[in-house]
């Protein structure tokens, strides 16, 4: 027998609720045989989260093990019941659009009776903050999240008992453009409003087990300007505090809004973690100050001031100093990654940005006017706050990597995985996440995060089974502006890349169950391509089926150029990949009709594969690093021609002296096929090597990412 025990964290929890379990809580996580996987219910928040774990009836430490939880959780035999909206998605009237001044809705109420059991639900078209009596609600940073907006929309639950009072009660909910309506996409082709032109919010406060609502928005909230001048994902945050506390100018308007869209928060929260502070400063030539921070991270500076009123402090972020020691922020392209704050007067300032983050280790700040720094931090924000691995060696540039590593993830997993933080961009790119997802699950409590993204990887799915380069994916709000961006072998296949690993690491075949059919749509569009077991993508980027191949893979020198694998041969091995995983994860889940036809095809491919690419010496026709990596570690080369190819392999990294000569594709199977074949020594050399292209290169030059 086993029961099922439904958790939800409070909203004052000081930390990450995974984060914040007991030792025998979280090995839970690790051990799905004993304990089923947890998940979020459907009526979860990032506070206010409900998860459920199945527990052994028979088990004498059950009552032990529940009372060992935290005092931020309650435990309960039901689950919370889906919610059932009353509020309607209200538009503040003084909002004049993107890029303009950011705007508030506020309604006072009265509260009679007790206020226990008060809970706030709410969500918003853009990002949103909230107050009650002044006190902002949560710690959640950047909420509502990202998602596909017009598929689904996260909603957060609060309990909110202690911020409101018997009598006359004032909630405020500020709005910013955030991903839904500022720049997305790089200058060259920026796309504006992507998911909408209006910001809006939707809330309601209810007592918990109460019919009827003591507060909804609907069009008799009032609205107002905030301070916030103009914000942006990218362009960063111009804060005015003289024009702080402006009075309601305006009304609201009930916006059309399909409330079946949304869905609870389905993750971890974005938070904070513990500040940086500045390990050195100095001045430019300008007489700037730049900070250095010691560590490059996402997140923003945070800072107090004393100065007169209407000083300008102007803040502008940067990973890197150049050759010369002068702060270079040029790898930011057009995104401005700029903040401003301007001072009201009158003592001291704390300020940091609300609806905006940047990618950084320096800032460079100039004074307009009289003002001086008090202080000053770098705050890192992310995801990823349940650190589930460590390591230590003898090596300290290995040990460097790793802690790289560690701090690229938290930087890149803010909402959804992405490709940086900084530039013009910072996108859900499908291809860095299939590639990392196994790196992630092992450093980090990565289950819900990546099940939540996978979720838009299906949302965002096309018709004819392709998967976007980018998820969410602006372009298919925009195709006039980014025509056939998606169905990328390599890059689609994080579908069936992705739920496997999570299978692997955490044992819910649920995941398998509620992927299953995108990834078979996704098999059968790549076969669609070129219509057989041969994938021969097109040169066009925006044609149907064209291929990023094994992006990014060192050349070598121009004079001499080293071979590099194919696009073919690349869409084949993903082809015959993703055929693997859809049978296997069929077999999981007892769909032995897909799973016969997923292996057939699987082994359609692997002959075809063998005919075209292996010549009868074992040489595979690219001769590159990449080939053969990912054809032995995926058993596509035929034992007796499998002793060649392993020398061929030997051979190829003899010719890069050593070194990678993988791209995006190949780099993670390098090292596990030089194992495979028996050459641990090989590997660790071209893992230690430590000139470019290399792992440790970076490190020696004084990287703190990847």
């Amino acid at each position: 027998m086993r029961r099922t025990i439904y958790i939800r964290f409070r909203e004052d929890a000081a930390v990450s609720p995974i984060a914040d379990l007991p030792p025998v809580w979280f090995a839970a996580l690790l051990k799905p045989k004993r304990w089923r996987a947890p998940r979020l219910l459907a009526c979860g928040g990032a506070s206010g989260q409900a998860k459920s774990w199945g527990i052994d009836e028979g088990r004498s430490d059950v009552n032990d093990i529940i009372g060992q939880l935290p005092t931020a959780v309650a435990v309960s035999s039901k689950p919370a019941k889906p919610v059932r909206w009353t509020a309607e998605m209200v538009h503040p009237s003084v909002d004049k659009g993107q890029g303009t001044q950011a705007s508030y809705l506020r309604k006072e109420f009265e509260l009679s009776g007790s206020t226990d059991g008060a809970r706030l639900f709410i969500s918003a078209q853009g990002l949103y903050l909230c107050f009650i009596n002044g006190e902002r609600v949560g710690s959640d940073l950047l909420t509502p999240g990202w998602t596909c907006y017009d598929k689904r929309l996260s909603h957060q639950v609060y309990d909110v008992a202690r911020y409101l009072k018997p009598g006359r009660n004032v909630i405020d909910i500020w709005l910013a453009d955030g991903w839904y309506r500022s720049q997305i996409m790089w200058a060259q082709n920026a796309i504006y409003n992507c998911w909408g032109d209006k910001i809006a919010a939707i809330a309601e406060i209810r007592r918990e087990g109460s019919a009827k609502p003591i507060v909804v928005t609907d069009a008799t909230w009032q609205s107002g300007l905030l301070p916030i001048l103009k914000s942006g994902i990218y362009f960063g945050e111009i804060y005015d505090a003289r024009a702080e506390n402006l009075p309601p100018s305006g009304g609201s308007e009930v916006l059309p809004f399909d409330k079946s869209i949304l869905i609870a928060h389905e993750t971890a929260p974005v938070r904070e973690l513990s500040p940086l502070p500045v390990v050195r400063s100095f001045a430019d030539d300008q007489g700037r100050t730049v900070y250095d921070f010691g560590q490059n991270s996402a997140g923003y500076v945070s800072l107090t001031v004393r100065g007169e009123a209407g000083a300008r402090v102007i803040i502008e972020h940067a990973e890197i100093l150049d050759r010369h020691g002068v702060f270079d922020n040029a790898n930011m392209r057009t995104a401005a990654a700029r903040v401003e704050y301007v001072l009201k007067g009158g003592g001291e300032e704390s300020y940091k940005p609300h609806f905006t983050f940047q990618g950084f280790r320096y800032a460079r700040v100039a004074m307009e006017g009289a003002a001086t720094i008090v202080s000053i931090v770098s705050v890192p924000i992310t995801s990823a706050t349940a650190s589930t691995a460590s390591f230590s060696s003898a090596n300290p540039l290995v040990n460097r990597l790793v802690e790289n590593t560690i701090w690229s993830l938290r930087s890149n997993f803010i909402e959804i995985p992405t490709d940086c933080p900084q530039r013009d961009e910072r996108l859900g790119w499908t291809g860095d996440a299939q590639v990392f997802a196994p790196a992630a699950c092992y450093l980090n409590g990565s289950e819900t995060f990546l099940r939540k993204w996978l979720r838009d990887v299906m949302a965002d799915q096309r018709d004819d089974g392709a998967i976007a380069h980018v998820v969410p994916d602006p372009t298919r709000m925009r195709p006039d502006a980014y025509p056939g961006f998606f169905g990328s072998t390599g890059w689609g296949d994080a579908i069936c890349v992705v739920p496997w690993v999570l299978w692997l690491h955490y044992g819910d075949r649920s995941v398998l169950d509620e992927t299953l059919p995108a990834m078979v749509k996704w098999v059968d569009f790549v076969w669609s391509i070129s219509d057989g077991p041969i994938v021969r993508p097109p040169r066009a980027r925006s044609a149907r089926g064209a291929t990023f191949g094994d992006w990014l893979q060192p050349s070598g020198p121009s004079e001499k150029p080293l071979p590099t694998c194919g696009d073919d041969m690349a869409a084949t091995l993903y082809l015959y990949i993703s055929s693997t995983l859809a049978a296997k994860a069929a077999r999981v889940v007892g769909k032995a009709r897909i799973a016969a036809r997923m292996t057939r095809r699987a082994e359609t491919v692997r002959k075809a594969f063998a005919r075209e690419f292996i010549a009868p010496s074992g040489r595979l026709v690219y001769d590159d690093q990449t080939s053969y990596a990912l054809a032995i570690l995926h058993d596509l080369i035929p034992k007796k021609q499998l002793p060649a190819a392993r020398e061929y392999f030997k051979a190829a990294i003899a010719r890069a002296d050593g070194r990678i000569g993988t791209g995006f594709i190949g780099t993670p199977a390098l090292l596990p096929a030089l194992i495979k074949i028996g050459e641990p020594e090989l590997a660790a050399s071209v893992f230690l090597q430590e000139e470019v292209p290399g792992w440790l290169y970076q490190v020696k030059m004084g990287a703190t990412t990847i």
